[in-house]
Parts: C-alpha cells; structure tokens; sequence
C-alpha cells in the first residue's frame, strides 16, 4: 500500500530544483508563495485585531467584526466570478491586479479615522485576495503538469502555514504593546515584495489569455445574481442579531431561519437561469464528471472540518477548561508548525506514487485526532491536548496538496472552472463548518448560561464540544468514504477505479 522505493530515493531539494529549473517555473513557485502569504495574513491572524480595533473606536465589538465580515463577504461571494474573469483577459494579469489592490487596501486601513473607514478598506483586502486566490490555480496548472502539482502546491501552502504562524506570534505582540495599525501595515511591505515578484509573470506568453478564453462571455447578470447568492449565503450563518451567539435562540431564530429561507430562494432562482442558459456562467456540466465532482466533496470536508478545529478548539481551551486565550493559541501552534515540512514530503510523494490512500488517510487522521480531543480533553493536563490533535495536524497538512493537485487534474479543459468552484468550496465550507458547530455547541448549552460561573459553565461546554466534534467527525468520514471510492479502495457501485481512468492531457483554458 505504500511505495517504500518512493521513500528511498526521497530527495526533497533535487525534487524541488526540477519545479524551478527555469527562470518562469521559478518566478511563479515564489511568486505564488508570496502571495499566499499575503493573502494568509490577511485572514486568521487579522481577526485577532479586533478587539483592539473597538477599544480605540470605542464601538462593541461586534461592529468591529464587520472588519473581518465585509472581507469575508467580498472574497468568498467573488472568487468564481474573478476566476471566469481572469480565464477571459488573462489569469495573471488579474493575480497582478490583485496584489496591487490588497497591498494598497491594507496601507489605506492604517489610516482608518474610524471603523466604517476600516471595514470598506478591508472589503478591498478581501476583493484583492478573491483576485489572487481565484487565478493562482490556474497559473500554477499551466505552468506545471499534473506529475509535478502535489510539489508545486506544496509551496504556497507552506507560505501559508507560515503566515498564519508569524500572525498569531508577532501580530499579539503589536496588539500587547503597540498598536493594531501595524498588523495591517505588515500587509504592505509583504505586498510590494509580491508585486516585485509577480510583475516579470505579465511577459510570459504562457500565461496569456488564449484567443478562445478572450472570446468567452462572461454573462454579467448571472455572475452578480450568484455573487448576491453566496453573500446572503454566508451572512446566514453569522450572528449579525441581538442577543447570544446562538442558532436557537428567539432573536437568532428571527434572524437566521428567514436569512436560510432567502439563500434557497435565490440559489432555486440561480440554478434554473444556468440551466436555461446557452451560455451558463456556471456549467453544472462539469460536474457530471465524477472524478472531479468526488475530488471537490472530499476536499469541501476538509475546509469544514479545518475551520472547525480552529474555532472550536478555542472554545474548549477557554471556555470548557478555564484557561486564558493566549493557551488556546499554544494548543494550535505546534501542530501548525508541521505544516512548515509536511507538505513538501506529501506533495513529493503524491507525485512520485499517486497514492491512493493519502486522501483519505489523511482525512480520517483529522478524524482520529478530533475524536480523541472530545473524549479526553477533560481528563488530561494541558499540555497533552497539542499532542492529542498532532494526527488531525498530520492529516490536515499531508491531504491539502494532494487534494488541490487532484482537483485541478481532473479538469484540464477548464482549468478557471475548477479554480472558481475549488476556491468558493473553500470559502463555503469555512462557512458551514463553523455554522455546523456553533449550532452543534449551542444545543449543550442552557438558556441561562450567561447567569452561571465560570466553573458551572464548563461542563456544559464541555458536553457542547463533544456534540460538535461527533457531527465534525460523521462529516469527514463521508469525506474520507468519497475519497477511498474514488481511489478505488473500496468497491465503487459504478464507473471505474481511478487507475483505469486514462490521464487527462495538459490543455489551455
């Protein structure tokens, strides 16, 4: 089951000097490394800033999420939009774009007189990063194959451990002791590099749009109709209401339930206008092909899942154990620090062997590691907990290459297609993660909860915890059961195992 000669003549940085044995090949593995970096820091860490951003407002802190709301909006209701647009005037072109957009968003919000200021620029940072996260896939697939894309992707996705790693150590110092300007103004110097970077990429003639993608109609109603469609989406599952932070609720009810009711409405509408379209801006076509449709499923588990981790292990830090916020940060840390070299060898390995287990193993590892926090967190000092979610940490960094190179694989001939639909999965599966766990949480939690101490909260959070974890866990082994069927693993009802599947040639978009 697993290939040990791979393993023998594993080499990383001769492996590696083959991604950049070229002036372009080179230029665009650091480019897109930057920019992920960018782009990284613009997310997890960011949203630390703001309760420091309502301190000096002096406005709640709700309103001063609206900071990480409106970029939370913007990037994930636009990215299809951006990647059909870019197939059309050019996919690096628009990345170049994008990078000039985020870079002088974020030095614009330093100067925020006051938090309105503050959420339009960085509803800007998010416009910039849809740009680039949407056209970084298919610059990457044109310019390397699909026996090099588990290497080649492998590196922005370190850029983006790193930057989520820097974030959490240095902008808590900005926050302790100066001032949350400079966590925005970090943003800038990394963005002109990346504009450095990124510029000498508008020469290649690769990476120019071909004279049928200039020819394709980008259809402006249907794009703006599924943009409003995945924003009302997302706003569904965030507590912009009165009262707790809950699903359950009176308030959330009146809030969510009809929020819920608007996106079906709209998404009903949406699809019935693509199915009568001669020129659908999204062709539900693509996904008829299994191989990709399956991909995508097993990787939109793995957003859910990830964001999952992320918020609710905080939660179970804080709240169900009585620890401050900074442990919290040290649970995450270690396990993050993996992916500084984890990706690299799976990368290396998916290209070398095509493994079909590494997808799914790596999504039951998630599994193992969520499920064995639920069930012992309370009976284990502190300092065990990282050790407890390291499989999840494996899992985590050892599927993410492998699956984005996947899903690209399986669409060659319309590489921003599957750019679009893999970066809005991403961003949706964010969404409904957290959505899915919150509600999970709040079923443990009484009504009067806020009336209790800390120490007659915790077991209630504790219980909540374990409600969500189980749901989290049912979620990915759906992931991991699609994967295993695609690799054929398991006896597939229909169509062929994916080694009888013959592999896709490179095409142009």
């Amino acid at each position: 089951m697993i290939d040990r000669n791979a393993f023998r003549s594993l080499n990383l940085l001769a492996s590696f000097r083959e991604l950049a044995s070229t002036d372009m090949r080179k230029r665009v593995m650091l480019s897109l490394a930057m920019t992920q970096l960018l782009v990284q820091l613009s997310t997890i860490p960011m949203a630390l800033a703001v309760p420091s951003m309502a301190e000096d407002f002096n406005v709640d802190v709700s309103q001063a999420a609206w900071t990480v709301i409106a970029r939370l909006l913007v990037l994930g209701s636009s990215v299809f939009f951006f990647a059909r647009f870019g197939s059309k005037i050019g996919h690096v072109r628009l990345y170049f774009v994008g990078v000039i957009v985020m870079t002088i968003a974020s030095a614009l919000a330093v100067t925020s007189a006051d938090i309105y200021q503050a959420v339009i620029w960085s509803g800007f940072v998010g416009l910039g990063a849809s740009m680039i996260s949407s056209n970084s896939n298919p610059i990457l697939a044109l310019v390397f194959d699909d026996t090099e894309r588990g290497r080649a992707y492998s590196v922005p996705i370190i850029a983006a451990r790193i930057g989520t790693l820097l974030g959490m150590a240095v902008f808590g110092v900005f926050l302790q002791f100066f001032s949350w300007r400079l966590v925005f103004l970090t943003s800038v110097p990394v963005g002109m590099y990346a504009l450095w970077m990124a510029r000498p990429l508008l020469k290649y003639e690769l990476l120019q749009a071909s004279e049928a993608a200039k020819k394709m109609v980008v259809g402006a109603p249907s794009a703006l109709l599924m943009m409003a469609t995945l924003a009302v989406f997302i706003m569904s599952g965030m507590h912009i209401h009165e009262g707790d932070e809950s699903f359950v609720s009176a308030e959330a009810l009146e809030y969510h339930l009809p929020a819920h009711g608007l996106f079906l409405v709209m998404a009903a509408i949406f699809v019935i206008v693509q199915l009568r379209s001669k020129q659908p801006f999204l062709n539900f076509g693509n996904f008829r092909k299994t191989q990709f449709s399956m991909a995508l499923f097993s990787d939109h588990t793995f957003h859910m899942s990830m964001m999952a981790v992320v918020t609710l292990a905080p939660i179970l830090v804080e709240n169900g154990l009585g620890y401050d916020p900074i442990v919290a940060s040290w649970v995450l840390i270690p396990g993050q620090g993996l992916g500084i070299f984890l990706p690299l060898i799976a990368g290396y390995y998916f290209d070398k062997s095509k493994p079909r287990w590494i997808r799914p193993g790596g999504l039951l590892a998630i599994a193992s590691g969520f499920a064995m926090l639920a069930m012992f967190s309370g009976q284990v000092p502190i300092w065990v907990l990282p050790i407890l979610l390291i499989p999840a940490f494996i899992g985590t960094h050892t599927f993410n290459a492998p699956s984005n190179a996947m899903i690209m694989n399986s669409l060659p001939e319309d590489r921003s297609f599957a750019s679009g639909v893999m970066e809005t999965s991403r961003q949706m599966g964010h969404t409904i993660g957290v959505t899915i766990s919150a509600t999970m949480l709040g079923l443990a939690l009484p009504a009067g909860i806020s009336f209790l101490t800390d120490g007659q909260a915790e077991p209630f959070y504790r219980t909540g915890f374990q409600y969500a974890a189980t749901a989290v866990i049912f979620i990915i082994m759906a992931g991991a059961l699609v994967a295993a069927f695609q690799e054929g693993i398991i006896r597939r009802p229909f169509g062929r195992a994916r080694t009888e599947v013959a592999a896709p040639s490179p095409a142009d978009d």
